[in-house]
């Protein structure tokens, strides 16, 4: 970024908040939601309501009342942020993908028992079963922009089964323990109907794998292409009432729609490791309880010789290298759950209640959608390659944005070999 560009992020961010103006009642708690967004944009090292108030020369009591106590809503937030995803969307060109949506979850670990949500369980950011919270996410990916939408915390059965200890974390009654696959399935449908239209959706095998997230999708229409483990079981004729189902596996390797056709070869583009080449087949295949229209994608790394299979429904005519593109797009969200986690404080929330919990939560998602439209808009400006994630020493000038509503002293910062004045 260039010294200019640096000096028009701060105005360009409270421009960007205005719009989250009518999720709280009072003048004071939407100052609050700026000091507390600012927090999370800069470069403090941890952002959690005590860092950030002390930055911006706020009270730590009043910041955390902010946080558990203020009248505001986190719900419209988060409704506001994807109407503005929704007209963002509408505006960048679409490539042959068009707007694909992807269904991922994360483990957050934590210590102690009293984080809402908190318990043993398999945490993705560690890969073991870890102390930690999980929480379920729906993003968005258009050509290059990506950003989350939606988050929301799987609730397990054990905190559910014990209510007077969801009462003591702040959880409400109608809060209820909920498969994973069937909290997804709310956040497309709640996309949806702000208007962020999905072309696709792609998601892992730990949905894929389950047949009611699968007839969930096809009864809303949505197109998707999910990976699915090789246990998966399908057929390649309209299954008799209580017939078996075929392994993935054993399907791909015995049956002759998959063994009499040839591999097709496939060139998949990837942001950090470059193009790696792919081998697939597909075939129509019908699922126990569904209607048909469902096809199965093998497909084998020429390099490395790794194997994933993809379940696909709805828009039968797109053709096998779009399909397998989709279902390996799953990335787009990964990289913004990073880039939450490293950079805007998604993994610092520190406290026992849950509406503090989900607001934290939702104004990480508010400032990486921030993020994401200036990244985008940058791309546009910028005559060169895009290929680095930042700009060594940038980081420092990101305080500034913070600091310049938030009351730090000003002193000048060096940034990409530039020297800022305080007001940027």
């Amino acid at each position: 970024m260039t010294p200019e560009q640096l000096q028009e992020v701060g105005p360009a961010f409270a421009d960007y908040l205005q719009q989250y103006l009518f999720c709280c009642d009072y003048t004071q708690t939407f100052h609050l939601l700026g000091v507390y967004c600012r927090g999370l944009l800069s470069d403090l090292p941890r952002k959690t309501c005590e860092p950030i108030a002390l930055a911006s020369g706020t009270a730590v009591r009043t910041l955390q009342e902010f946080l558990k106590d203020h009248a505001w809503s986190y719900r419209r937030a988060r409704d506001t942020l994807q109407e503005h995803v929704a007209a963002t969307l509408d505006t960048i060109p679409a490539d042959e993908l068009g707007t694909v949506g992807v269904v991922d979850e994360t483990g957050t670990p934590k210590k102690g028992t009293k984080t809402p949500g908190v318990q043993r369980q398999w945490c993705g950011e560690r890969g073991k079963t870890e102390n930690c919270i999980v929480t379920v996410h729906l993003g968005v990916a258009r050509g290059r922009y990506k950003t989350l939408v939606d988050a929301a915390l799987f609730l397990p059965e054990s905190w559910d089964r014990d209510r007077e200890r969801c009462r003591e974390a702040g959880i409400p009654d109608e809060v209820r323990y909920r498969p994973k696959w069937q909290i997804a399935l709310r956040q497309v449908l709640r996309a949806r109907a702000v208007g962020i239209g999905l072309d696709w959706l792609t998601f892992d095998e730990g949905y894929g794998d389950k047949p009611g997230f699968l007839r969930g999708l096809d009864r809303q229409g949505v197109p998707y292409v999910g990976e699915v483990p090789k246990s998966f079981r399908c057929f390649t004729a309209p299954p008799r009432p209580g017939q078996a189902g075929h392994r993935a596996d054993d399907l791909v390797r015995h049956s002759p729609v998959f063994y009499g056709q040839p591999w097709q070869p496939f060139r998949l583009a990837r942001q950090t490791v470059g193009e790696q080449p792919w081998q697939a087949k597909e075939a129509p295949v019908w699922l126990a309880g569904a209607r048909g229209g469902h096809r199965l994608i093998w497909a084998r790394n020429e390099r490395t010789g790794e194997e994933k299979y993809f379940v696909c429904g709805g828009a039968a005519e797109a053709p096998l290298g779009l399909r397998l593109r989709v279902g390996f797009a799953r990335w787009n969200v990964e990289h913004a759950l990073r880039v939450s986690k490293s950079e805007l404080g998604f993994r610092h929330f520190e406290g026992r209640d849950y509406t503090a919990l989900m607001r934290h939560l939702t104004l990480c998602l508010v400032v990486l959608g921030f993020v994401a439209g200036q990244a985008e808009a940058l791309r546009g400006e910028k005559p060169g390659g895009d290929d680095g994630a930042g700009v060594p020493g940038a980081e420092l000038g990101v305080r500034g944005v913070a600091g310049g509503a938030a009351g730090d002293g000003g002193a000048a910062v060096h940034v990409g070999g530039h020297w800022l004045p305080p007001a940027a």
